[in-house]
């Protein structure tokens, strides 16, 4: 079954799932010609290995804390708090608590 995604002029909540986000899984929003956005949702420990994607990224950490490793240095992501990166950087994400994140991508052609 294929996920839908939001579509345009639809309101989406983005809150902190709290109790539910054991349930979660990671989910695209949606995806156009020039943006995606994702929910990224780590459980504590877990970890995405290091990537690249062609355009600039945004991480907003909703809720839970996580740590972006990028060119060398890590940043801790409180709740509240948005990461920027530039293209083509090498990058990861490690959950330190179980943490939902907006992920925002620059889709450059």
């Amino acid at each position: 079954m294929a996920i839908s995604h939001i579509a345009p002029g639809q309101v989406l909540d983005v809150v902190p799932l709290g109790s539910g986000l054991l349930e979660t899984k990671t989910v695209a929003l949606f995806k156009s010609e020039d943006l995606e956005v994702i929910r990224l949702v780590l459980r504590a420990g877990k970890s995405l290995p290091p990537h690249k994607v062609q355009g600039e990224i945004t991480i907003q950490c909703i809720e839970g804390t996580m740590v972006v490793s990028a060119e060398g240095n890590e940043s801790q992501l409180n709740a509240g708090q948005l990461l920027y990166l530039a293209g083509n950087v090498l990058h990861g994400v490690a959950a330190k608590q179980d943490s939902s994140a907006l992920v925002t991508i620059s889709l450059k052609k």
